[in-house]
């Protein structure tokens, strides 16, 4: 097997700053959607991957495949300077610096290595953490998963749920009304999977003590829109590569300096970043006291050529992009008879929108509805979409883009709902 060599060129042909996206041309870039018959709406689940992270990939298995930082020739060398490489890469995307960068098996694994590595060893007896029950439940079952651990060594914390809006975001003053001296950590979904909602509570932390520790779940927002964890405030972040066009099982973990201190060490093993002294097990530094075990290595070099990928089309026109496919769906959706948005872009007047749209429709259940879309080439996600709270989004369609859908994928997809709510009254 031979793929094309690497070339940032035919990315950023595919991107023009007056005119967008070239349809054409950014559909050669993605070759599983690039002659398929199917149209593929289901980018909030996974993104398709452009050519240069399929040759990333197939050249780790193909050349110099050695593991990194096992070995003093230079196949393993030079493994250690890319891996390195894509740290600083992944730093300067988050407006982070390197050693704030953990690389993870995913957004899920990074946030339980926050609850193990921070919780286990932080929170006293009556502690508090909130969140939202809506939320993904990677930023759900984690944080009620270090509270029924610390229960059984005596230790009760309090994990306390707040509100959401009607447009999907979190209720700054719901949150507001619930911290109390004793809340340690706010948890956030940065870019809500199902209901497409920008949250970053701005207007609330300058009022927030600042000794609570701020949690953003970037996995929707990485790679679709800027994410600057500094502006943000976070003290972590998780991002999920394969919703960026990288590979599944690679993440990334953001902790902020001022808490490296506070964090133990997880997973230790080799490569853990840990040195045994007499009284223990004692941390070297980061971010290596947070990477033990092998490294996901052709998943950290697919990051490092995603990241590249999304330079090159630049975030901000991915996200102008997405925003203006979010409005064309909205406003073809609402005229349909019996068409029930979720929480999200379509309750707010405001030009908003991210990419993801999620509805349901009287007469069929949303799971059969997306196998009839199926049947008629449109690929959407089903079903409760990993949300534990069953008061909202059990049964729903959702709709997300990316920059190789299209205006045009937009409008024969409006139509086919539209057939398919006129047969189903």
């Amino acid at each position: 097997m031979r793929l094309p060599a690497s070339s940032s060129a035919p990315v950023r042909a595919a991107a023009d700053p007056e005119r967008g996206f070239d349809p054409d041309r950014i559909r050669t870039l993605f070759p599983a959607v690039a002659d398929a018959r199917e149209t593929y709406l289901d980018s909030a689940s996974t993104t398709q991957k452009p050519l240069p992270v399929i040759e990333a990939i197939h050249r780790y298995h193909s050349h110099h495949t050695a593991n990194a930082g096992r070995g003093s020739y230079g196949w393993a060398t030079s493994l250690d300077r890319r891996i390195e490489s894509v740290r600083a890469r992944t730093a300067e995307f988050l407006g982070a610096h390197p050693d704030e960068v953990v690389f993870t098996p995913g957004a899920t694994a990074g946030l339980n290595a926050i609850a193990l590595s921070w919780g286990l060893a932080e929170l006293d007896d009556g502690d508090e953490i909130l969140y939202s029950p809506r939320d993904h439940s990677a930023n759900v079952y984690p944080w009620l998963r270090l509270r029924d651990t610390l229960a059984r060594f005596g230790r009760r914390i309090h994990v306390l749920p707040y509100r959401v809006t009607a447009t999907g975001e979190a209720d700054a003053e719901d949150v507001a009304a619930r911290i109390t001296p004793r809340t340690r950590l706010i948890t956030v979904s940065h870019l809500h999977h199902v209901f497409g909602a920008l949250t970053t509570l701005e207007q609330l932390r300058p009022r927030v003590d600042p000794r609570i520790l701020w949690c953003f779940d970037c996995s929707q927002s990485g790679g679709h829109l800027p994410v600057d964890v500094t502006a943000l405030g976070a003290d972590f972040a998780v991002l999920s590569a394969h919703k960026m066009f990288g590979a599944p099982g690679t993440g990334v973990l953001y902790c902020a300096r001022r808490v490296h201190e506070r964090l133990t060490t997880f997973l230790p093993g080799g490569n853990s970043g840990v040195a045994v002294t007499d009284s223990g097990l004692r941390p070297t530094g980061m971010p290596h006291q947070l990477e033990g075990g092998t490294h996901n290595i052709p998943g950290i070099l697919a990051l490092g050529a995603a990241l590249e990928v999304l330079g090159d089309l630049g975030v901000a026109a991915i996200a102008e992009h997405n925003r203006g496919l979010t409005r064309q769906l909205v406003e073809g959706l609402r005229p349909l008879p019996g068409l029930r948005f979720l929480p999200g872009p379509a309750h707010t007047p405001r030009e908003s929108g991210h990419g993801i749209v999620s509805f349901t429709l009287d007469g069929i259940g949303a799971t059969d509805l997306g196998f009839v879309l199926a049947e008629l080439g449109f690929l959407v996600r089903t079903g409760a979409h990993c949300i534990p709270s069953e008061d909202v989004g059990a049964d729903s369609v959702r709709v997300s883009t990316h920059v190789y859908t299209t205006g045009d994928d937009i409008d024969r997809f409006v139509r086919c709902v539209a057939t398919i709510a006129s047969e189903v009254r």
